[in-house]
């Protein structure tokens, strides 16, 4: 794998870029398995799993995090994959992770199958919150969409993660055209009736088809009014603080006057990270399950931090190997510029589930 170019002399020690952002936020992908097929992220007979030896073991892991928050000024953590909840020692690594890091905000990433025997578990290791992914109510949407007809386990999870007190649970659901973007105001009015922050995100060019196309997917204009016909929706004024999501404020709609009625309800997101970018402020720095950097999630190039890690490399090597990764980080979607969907971009060769989200 190849070895990034050093970073100039001089620069400060953290995770910083070319382009002045400072990565805080780590990404750690725990494993690259998922136990569903959506349709957006899988092909229908899933992918070729990484051989065990490859994948960082929790140790590794533990030693991983430590440099990102001891040497690179990492603030939170959060654990991805794949799905973290087929990983059979998940709880012994968040268990280890807070020991080291008592202040440290860990959170999770997951598709909810399992949470519901898991969650008090994983809140007594020292787990913070979770994020759940959820694209629909209805069954049979939600069968098509993941290929398995799991929606009462995915619910049983989100019921758990709420009762063991893994919140604020943010719901992330990606909208696609004559599929399910109907359902979003629904999909809102239940997050909303419990609690949970519902969370839109574009649906990006991370699918192992390569089918994405901008022409298909539902825009974050078009989110909005869609959830506009029942919702009236202002600005959060809150500081977005390096955050992927725009939030809004969401109060009913008064079908007489067209205006809001009633008090403000909650807030929902929306994370458009195609037609409204916000590379400029990305705080993120991403690492595979088995022990790459991916300085960008549509970055063509990874290097290797788990293979030094293995070959006893003195530790002062991995924070350089990580803060060189990271300097040469691109400006925005892989490229020197803005664009999904532009005619010189290139998808990654990975699925989301294979990098991490």
């Amino acid at each position: 794998m190849k070895i990034p170019p050093r970073r100039p002399q001089g620069q400060p020690s953290g995770l910083f870029d070319r382009f002045g952002r400072r990565a805080t936020d780590m990404r750690l992908s725990v494993t690259d398995k998922c136990n569903l097929r959506c349709t957006y992220c899988m092909p229908a007979e899933g992918l070729e799993w990484l051989p065990k030896p490859a994948v960082m073991t929790a140790e590794e892991i533990v030693r991983i995090v430590g440099i990102g928050v001891g040497r690179l000024g990492v603030r939170e953590l959060r654990l991805t994959g794949g799905e973290p909840l087929v990983r059979g020692d998940l709880v012994d690594i968040v268990s280890a992770l807070r020991c080291r890091h008592p202040d440290l905000p860990i959170s999770m990433t997951t598709n909810g199958l399992g949470l519901d025997k898991k969650a008090e578990l994983l809140r007594d290791a020292g787990l913070t919150r979770v994020n759940i992914s959820l694209d629909s109510l209805h069954q049979e949407t939600f069968t098509k969409i993941t290929r398995r007809p799991y929606l009462g386990r995915v619910l049983a999870g989100v019921q758990a993660a709420s009762s063991a007190g893994l919140g604020p649970i943010k719901i992330n659901a990606v909208l696609m055209r004559g599929i399910n973007d109907a359902e979003a105001p629904a999909l809102l009015a239940w997050a909303l009736e419990f609690g949970h922050e519902l969370r839109f995100i574009e649906q990006m060019p991370l699918d192992a088809d390569h089918g994405w196309s901008r022409r298909d997917m539902i825009t974050a204009t078009e989110i909005r009014e869609i959830l506009g016909t029942v919702f009236v929706l202002a600005s959060d004024p809150g500081d977005r603080d390096g955050a992927p999501a725009e939030r809004f404020r969401v109060r009913r709609r008064d079908p007489a006057t067209g205006g809001p009625a009633g008090p403000v309800l909650g807030t929902v997101g929306i994370i458009a990270s195609v037609t409204e970018p916000f590379c400029s402020d990305c705080r993120r720095t991403r690492i595979t399950a088995e022990g790459t950097i991916m300085s960008c999630l549509f970055s063509r190039q990874e290097f290797d931090l788990l293979g030094l890690l293995r070959e006893g490399a003195p530790e002062d090597e991995l924070v350089r190997r990580w803060e060189d990764a990271m300097w040469i980080k691109p400006k925005a979607h892989g490229m020197e510029h803005t664009g999904l969907g532009a005619q010189d971009f290139v998808q990654p060769d990975r699925t989301m589930s294979a990098i991490g989200g």
